[in-house]
């Protein structure tokens, strides 16, 4: 009896020091089995994903309740062997990650029946998730590197997967941009390796020096990054790649692929390149963001197809966080800079739940009409009531309106730019939110006005709840239950935190 009490304890604390690696180990696992059983896969990846949503919870906790997370593979110290590292941020965009991928995964079971392009999605698919876990969860820049490179790859293979020749055309498009991204980024670390002998990043944080050398390899890997998360004039990739892949990809690529790179510079940026960043480099990043939201929003204002217009949202709803550079930069350490980084992660985890639940639900319009053309959607609201509902849903979120997440952050935003002086970031986000709701009531006008769409029957739940749920949380619970979100990040926040409370400011 004692013998079996203490493997238990034995086991139990295996399982909680290496906490880390099962949201990377699961889905991994499913992509194996899912090669190894064809037939099986979506059941395999349906497992394994919901699994890896626990074990995803299970690290959020941790965090919450113990701080930081590091976890060295094989018991090497890190820099000689991979290390794994969680903190609130990772933590929060790793739930996000496993939450998004449980509900493509969801809906993809019904989206692309039984085929040969069902089986190659599925270990694609869980491979993407696998890499993208990964990348969250690496503290050294050459893993960081690697995973970045599987991301992408297995990206570009989804995309591939839509068959035609405007789907080849984009995932070749994306496959050379990024692997230009990727060897910029790798030409970076090679510098970086070079000049101070390692690539732990908990280990080259207090080491960097503003030198040559040092601006050469961040500008390097900046520009790497930019290119992958299609930060305006490098967007040109982005919109024929989400708009012309699978739907259940598109989620993926808009809601976490995208952000997967974005959370990546944004580390670099603030965490291990800090004493080289300069005001300048923060503000042109600014300034791109601010074209991106502008230029993002107008194409999507006039886009012909529901599904460009969901990826030209993404250019815009991607300027937002860039945005948030060069306040972050010029706040001094604080409530009100604390306030502008939480605000940064509540508008990323929203735009991740609203646009993955986009896409979804634009798949769901694909399939049922035919196509995805906005001006022929007259009669989706009779046919597709509960999808109409999600698009509105969606709308709410992407626009800023209350309750939403989106809303939380674009205040705090607008209140980080009054503190910092740049008070033209207001008349941004104005522009940039009107043309939102410019587009988002115009697709509604389409869906709710007469057609042929209104004779169709009404589709079964299980395509339709995964994008309600998803649009649900980015505007429902992100906004009326972000105070935990600053919890998790430290005890300074923002003195109006509540939306209750920024709601009797507003209306007042």
């Amino acid at each position: 009896m004692e013998l079996v009490s203490i493997f238990l304890l034995c086991c139990t604390g295996w399982l909680t020091a290496g906490s880390l690696i099962w949201p990377v180990v699961l889905p991994l696992a499913g992509s194996l089995l899912a090669l190894l059983w064809p037939r099986r896969s979506g059941g395999i990846a349906l497992g394994s994903l919901a699994a890896a949503v626990v074990a995803s919870a299970w690290v959020l906790w941790r965090v919450a309740t113990q701080g930081t997370l590091i976890y060295a593979l094989g018991g090497w110290q890190p820099g000689l062997g991979i290390a794994l590292r969680a903190d609130a941020p990772a933590a929060l965009l790793l739930m996000m990650s496993a939450l998004v991928a449980l509900a493509a995964t969801m809906y993809a079971g019904g989206y692309f029946g039984a085929g040969p392009q069902r089986e190659r999605f599925w270990p694609l698919w869980l491979l993407l998730v696998t890499a993208l876990h990964a990348l969250l969860l690496s503290a050294d820049l050459f893993n960081l590197y690697v995973t970045l490179e599987l991301l992408g790859l297995s990206a570009v293979a989804l995309t591939a997967l839509g068959g035609n020749v405007a789907a080849l055309r984009a995932a070749l498009r994306y496959l050379t941009v990024g692997l230009l991204g990727s060897l910029a980024f790798l030409a970076g670390v090679t510098l970086i390796y070079a000049a101070y002998g390692t690539l732990d990043m908990p280990t080259l944080a207090p080491a960097v020096r503003a030198d040559p050398p040092t601006w050469t390899a961040l500008a390097l890997m900046s520009a790497g990054l930019l290119l992958k998360c299609a930060l305006f004039p490098l967007h040109f990739w982005l919109p024929p790649a989400h708009a012309n892949a699978p739907a259940p990809v598109s989620a993926a690529l808009s809601a976490l692929v995208v952000k997967a790179a974005f959370y990546l510079l944004l580390r670099l940026w603030l965490d291990l390149f800090g004493p080289v960043v300069n005001q300048p480099a923060a503000w042109l990043l600014g300034w791109l963001g601010a074209a991106a939201v502008l230029w993002g929003s107008w194409n999507a204002l006039w886009a012909p197809r529901l599904k460009l217009l969901a990826a030209y949202s993404t250019v815009a709803q991607l300027g937002y966080l860039f945005l948030f550079f060069p306040l972050i930069a010029a706040l001094p350490p604080g409530a009100a800079r604390d306030a502008a980084f939480g605000a940064l992660l509540l508008l990323a985890l929203t735009h991740g739940f609203a646009k993955s639940g986009l896409f979804l639900a634009a798949g769901v319009i694909q399939q049922r009409a035919g196509h995805d053309r906005i001006a022929a959607l007259g009669g989706t609201a009779r046919a597709l009531p509960l999808t109409t509902f999600t698009l509105a849903l969606a709308g709410v979120a992407l626009i800023g309106l209350p309750p939403s997440g989106t809303f939380l952050a674009k205040w705090l935003l607008m209140a980080a730019a009054v503190d910092a002086g740049a008070w033209y970031w207001v008349l941004v986000v104005t522009a940039g939110s009107l043309l939102a709701a410019a587009y988002v009531f115009r697709l509604l006008g389409h869906a709710f006005s007469a057609g042929e769409g209104g004779e169709r029957k009404l589709v079964t739940g299980r395509t339709e709840l995964p994008a309600l749920v998803l649009t649900l949380v980015a505007t429902v619970a992100l906004g009326l239950a972000a105070a935990p979100l600053w919890d998790l990040l430290g005890p300074s926040g923002p003195p109006s935190l509540q939306m209750s409370q920024i709601l009797q400011a507003l209306f007042a």
